[in-house]
């Protein structure tokens, strides 16, 4: 048995080392392009490509602690009206991931999601609203951005109108120092 193991191992490695070849760029393209990696991603977007999968894969950057590239890629998808990535771009200003805390940036990302009719978006600038946070407050538009997201179904917008209205429903207490009115 341990025979059959080594000359298993040896087989492989000889085939693996045949039909292994490097990656080579010429003038007709790429000979054994990288894929599904976080390079091969991030190539992808160095060249200005934007797509429902490459714009969802900031989301796994930001989880692997590659803050900067998370922003670079959500901010070129952002600019060319991929909503949920405006969302994700709100939630890295909020939270000074890849860059610093700005509150205002958030909510304007938010706006711009709400505006093109994204849910998330639309939840997020009510929420931005009824508080005064990154933008002015206005209880009432907010109500209606949030009514606006429910009636497109976003369970949590509904669960907020079930509360009235109480954004501790939906935001527990943990921030609250962020929303406090600075004097």
């Amino acid at each position: 048995m341990r025979q059959l193991t080594t000359l298993s191992i040896g087989f492989t490695m000889a085939c693996g080392s045949i039909f292994a070849q490097d990656m080579v760029e010429d003038d007709l393209g790429t000979l054994n392009p990288e894929e599904m990696t976080w390079g091969s991603i991030l190539d992808r977007a160095d060249r200005g490509e934007t797509d429902m999968t490459l714009c969802a894969s900031g989301y796994m950057l930001t989880k692997s602690g590659r803050h900067a590239a998370a922003r670079k890629l959500f901010l070129q998808c952002a600019e060319a009206g991929w909503t949920g990535t405006m969302t994700w771009m709100s939630y890295m200003e909020n939270n000074g991931f890849g860059g610093d805390y700005d509150p205002d940036a958030a909510a304007e990302w938010d706006r711009r999601a709400a505006e093109l009719g994204d849910p998330v978006g639309q939840f997020n600038h009510g929420i931005n609203l009824m508080r005064g946070h990154g933008i002015a407050r206005d209880e009432a538009e907010g109500r209606r951005q949030v009514d606006e997201a429910a009636a497109a179904g976003l369970d949590i917008a509904q669960r907020l109108q079930a509360a009235e209205y109480d954004l501790d429903e939906v935001t527990p207490d943990a921030d609250n120092w962020r929303y406090a009115p600075v004097f």
